[in-house]
């Protein structure tokens, strides 16, 4: 029976892979329950970790260390595949004010831990553990940990022990910072909705269909080019045109001539409509269906950029109208639907909506591909090619005046920043960066179980001593401090100067501490997509920033 006692207690790699893989799965199971409605996912797998580290279960320390490392950084890199190509959008019109307000939630998080450091006397390893648990932030509790291991070669298991004791609450005072803010401020629920109504500018760039009725004498006798010139550069694009001599239907093109009371069928912004409407005429209350009498010939159908030669190049290039006689209307990206202008840049993985016969569509499709099957093929160069890049910027050491140790961002901070440029901007150089949303999750969730099960088989030794008789039960307080003290007062601060709705400040308190259970909570409180807009807007920067400050107090006070 020595095999069975090799694979339960030995430090080979199948004893490794087997208590991991134990370790993730017991963690996932646990971290399904709900505690008053809240559950701690997968993070539960860090103190399925711990117990396991408890009753003496170890990995050999190499095996263990890169593990560790490896799973950080698949999950840091997928997380900067996805909020990449939101990442600098966020920074526009009201994005700017909600990242301002995020940021000073992240800089008070870490002026109140460097407070309590030198209050308490606690090790400033364990205080960013305990920030890091406190604002529910694995990624800067990976970031903590590979700084401190470039600075001096050792682990230091109290950052994770920090961290273990402080997320529990820290998830509930996420929320309960949120629920503090709303009766602070007398909040109804109904006149909160009824003001987002009346407010709400999410989809001002979306793509909007409209049909006008050619009024204005300026442009009677004029093609459709002479008027897209006109328009420039407002998103406009005419798909179909109904004559009012013949009451015949038919698809626009560059040489249309408009006449007085021919009716348009167009597609523009919600921006540009009340610049669209002036220049034509008025607005008519038809339907899209209206515009496809029985006996057309005319089909519309969504198809997918599949070809890998497509990817960054503009849609003005195709030529598709001309060549093809079809118009191209719409294109979705990522579930939004962007108007389909010349100089509109074309990725892989956009849906593109194209009006025409059904043998003009079969060409179309045989240019873009329209290939599920080659979509769902994985991009793998992208992914290791970013991930070889970010380790190498990561290791570039920067000196900074003050600072003993050269900066480096680190197997955390390298590849998160290569992900988010490479997901935005990899098309511009024939790198297809599309990966289906359930390839991302999947490699997302693997590295952050991995990292959790060996974070939490690294600190289970003296885990229980340490909350017992080293103070851990005040370590709790220090991250309840940490939690609510900056979300209450930014909460105050956007309420009562920014003028913010409810809903919209939910989100931003959630995406702030990048915390899903505090997103749930916003999401069914507020029964719209508010609270996720504002949180998707703030995820990108403060991700970003908790990663950065969190090795950075590291390099500085350890």
């Amino acid at each position: 029976m020595d095999w069975i006692k090799e694979l339960l207690y030995g430090d080979g790699v199948a004893h490794s892979v087997l208590l991991l893989s134990v370790v993730i799965s017991l963690g996932i199971v646990s971290g399904k329950a709900k505690i008053g409605g809240v559950s701690l996912g997968i993070t539960f797998v860090l103190f399925a970790g711990i117990l396991f580290g408890h009753f003496g279960f170890r990995v050999n320390a190499e095996v263990l260390h890169f593990f560790k490392e490896f799973g950080l950084i698949l999950f840091v890199y997928s997380i900067g595949m996805q909020v990449g190509p939101g990442f600098f959008a966020s920074f526009r019109k009201g994005g700017m004010t909600l990242n301002m307000l995020a940021t000073g939630v992240v800089f008070l998080g870490v002026v109140i831990t460097l407070a309590l450091h030198y209050i308490t006397g606690l090790p400033v390893t364990t205080m960013v553990g305990i920030l890091s648990g406190a604002v529910t932030n694995t990624p800067g509790l990976g970031a903590a940990q590979q700084a401190y291991f470039d600075m001096h070669g050792v682990t230091d298991n109290s950052i994770a022990t920090g961290y273990a004791v402080a997320y529990p609450l820290g998830v509930a005072g996420i929320i309960l910072a949120i629920i503090c803010v709303r009766f602070m401020f007398g909040i109804k629920l109904d006149r909160e909705t009824e003001r987002m109504e009346a407010e709400d500018n999410t989809h001002a760039n979306e793509a909007r269909p409209i049909s006008l009725t050619v009024k204005n004498p300026a442009i009677f006798g004029k093609s459709v080019s002479e008027l897209s010139t006109l328009i420039a550069p407002h998103d406009f694009v005419i798909s179909r045109i109904w004559y009012a001599g013949n009451e015949h239907i038919e698809m626009a093109d560059a040489e249309t001539v408009l006449n007085e009371n021919d009716r348009i069928f167009a597609i523009t912004t919600e921006n540009d409509a009340e610049f669209v409407k002036t220049l034509v005429g008025e607005e008519l209350p038809m339907e899209r269906k209206q515009w496809i009498r029985p006996e057309s010939q005319f089909v519309s159908r969504r198809i997918l950029v599949t070809k890998s030669n497509l990817n960054g190049k503009q849609l003005g290039e195709l030529k598709l109208r001309k060549l093809y006689g079809i118009n191209i209307t719409r294109i979705n990206r990522s579930g939004v639907d962007l108007v389909a202008s010349p100089h509109l840049t074309l990725q892989v993985g956009d849906r593109v909506n194209v009006v025409g016969t059904e043998s003009a569509i079969a060409n179309v499709e045989t240019v873009l591909g329209n290939s599920m099957k080659r979509l769902n093929e994985p991009n793998l160069v992208p992914i290791f090619l970013g991930i070889a890049l970010g380790i190498i910027v990561g290791s570039i050491p920067f000196a900074v005046p003050g600072i003993p140790q050269p900066v480096k961002l680190g197997l955390a901070g390298g590849p998160l920043i290569i992900a988010i440029l490479v997901s935005r901007f990899g098309y511009k150089y024939k790198l297809v960066t599309y990966t289906t949303m359930s390839a991302n999750l999947m490699l997302r969730e693997i590295g952050i179980t991995v990292f959790l099960a060996c974070v939490g088989i690294g600190a289970g030794d003296g885990f229980a001593d340490t909350i017992l008789h080293r103070g851990g039960l005040a370590w709790i307080g220090y991250g309840f401090i940490i939690t609510t003290i900056p979300l209450l007062i930014i909460g105050f601060i956007a309420r009562k100067f920014c003028k913010l709705n409810y809903f919209t400040l939910m989100g931003l308190l959630a995406g702030s501490t990048t915390d899903p259970p505090a997103l749930a909570y916003s999401n069914a409180t507020a029964g719209n997509d508010a609270p996720a807009v504002s949180y998707a807007t703030v995820y990108p920067l403060t991700m970003f920033l908790r990663v950065l400050t969190a090795q950075v107090i590291i390099l500085m006070f350890a």
